[in-house]
């Protein structure tokens, strides 16, 4: 098992780009909760920004769930904006960076 870390990109204080690499027993939807609060400088069990106020925590978890014959799915994005940010979801990691 490994272990979630989160990385920045150049820049600095809030609004700085985060990359969480997910662990492999960590859903999704902890992986995206846990990057936001690093991104707007939170704790995560205190952040302002909820999840579940922009996307259904439960469907994104769906969506990189094993199949119905016990295989991950190694590929596929989901992309959504929250506020000032767009999250992008991807089977092993978790990036928040700026709207551009």
């Amino acid at each position: 098992m490994t272990e979630g870390r989160v990385t920045h990109s150049h820049g600095c204080g809030h609004g700085r780009p985060v990359r969480y690499e997910r662990r492999s027993d960590e859903s999704p939807s902890i992986a995206a909760a846990t990057a936001l609060a690093q991104y707007y400088g939170d704790d995560v069990t205190a952040a302002s920004t909820q999840l579940y106020d922009y996307i259904d925590p439960d469907a994104l978890d769906s969506l990189f769930a094993e199949t119905n014959r016990g295989r991950s799915r190694s590929t596929g994005i989901v992309e959504f904006e929250i506020d000032d940010a767009t999250v992008t979801v991807r089977p092993d990691r978790v990036e928040v960076c700026p709207v551009q």
